[in-house]
């Protein structure tokens, strides 16, 4: 059996008799033409390093290996790394971690590569938000992600204003990268089948944000303020996000900015967002 061919994922996992478990969000990606697509996506070339999280039953991970300088695998699942270790023996170009992504210290674990990375994950859904967090706002070089994840948090991340997709996380995400929406990944590519369809997205991280602000914090609290309570208009929610200011005095600040205090916080843009976030700065600082 050729434990190379993404086709027969399936049975190499048979063959180490591996039992799926929904704690850990397993769902392994066997179809070759999504695989192949995702690996063309992420860009990756022979000069790149490659972060991958979550390499599951090892599928992707062949591809990236045929195409990146080096590939570094974080697993959690410590069952699955007899398998990884199997299926990718003769890849001299891998390295396997077994941990938890989040709790790592991922500047050491990747002190070795080249930087700025390459990341390639299909993200468990359950921690999708807290690990693009996490990267997003890394110390660690980042040029690119290339991401499986669930479809909804894919459409909220490329939001554009006065969607109904568009949310903190979206503003959050746009700051530090370009999203791009590639294409939708149905269940029947998986085993197990999710109950959800999937999406793939590319973020090219931005080398500065769009905006220039006083304060990355204000501006965070300000756009998660306004998104906290989305159906009140902007002076009602930023005043209930605001304690230490008066509602007189963030009316002030958003009329001096030019903006009407009964506008919604789910129209602004991220300039926009900032040109408030300064004039709050301005007065708390």
């Amino acid at each position: 059996m050729d434990l190379g061919n993404p086709k027969n994922t399936i049975e190499v996992i048979q063959k180490y008799n591996f039992a799926f478990q929904k704690k850990f969000g397993q769902n392994f990606l066997i179809d070759s033409n999504i695989l192949d697509n995702i690996a063309a996506c992420a860009g990756v070339t022979k000069e790149d390093c490659v972060l991958e999280i979550g390499p599951g039953a090892g599928s992707m991970t062949k591809y990236l290996c045929d195409a990146a300088h080096h590939v570094l695998s974080i697993e959690l699942d410590e069952r699955l790394i007899p398998l990884l270790t199997a299926f990718l023996a003769e890849r001299d170009n891998f390295t396997l971690v077994q941990g938890d992504v989040m709790t790592l210290n991922l500047a050491d674990v990747t002190k070795n590569l080249r930087k700025p990375l390459s990341v390639v994950a299909n993200i468990p859904y359950y921690i999708t938000t807290p690990l693009l967090t996490m990267l997003l706002a890394s110390p660690i070089p980042i040029q690119r992600m290339a991401l499986m994840v669930q479809k909804e948090v894919a459409q909220r991340i490329a939001a554009k204003p006065g969607t109904p997709d568009y949310s903190a996380f979206t503003v959050f995400c746009q700051y530090y990268a370009e999203p791009e929406l590639l294409f939708d990944v149905p269940a029947s590519c998986f085993i197990p089948q999710p109950k959800v369809t999937s999406s793939v997205i590319r973020l090219d991280c931005r080398v500065s944000p769009p905006v220039e602000v006083k304060s990355e914090a204000m501006f965070m609290r300000v756009v998660k303020a306004a998104f906290a309570q989305r159906r009140k208009t902007l002076l009602n929610a930023l005043s209930a996000g605001f304690g230490e200011m008066s509602k007189e005095t963030v009316e002030k600040c958003l009329t001096d900015s030019g903006f009407d205090p009964k506008v919604r916080g789910e129209v602004l843009s991220i300039g926009e967002f900032a040109k408030i976030a300064d004039a709050f700065f301005t007065v708390l600082d």
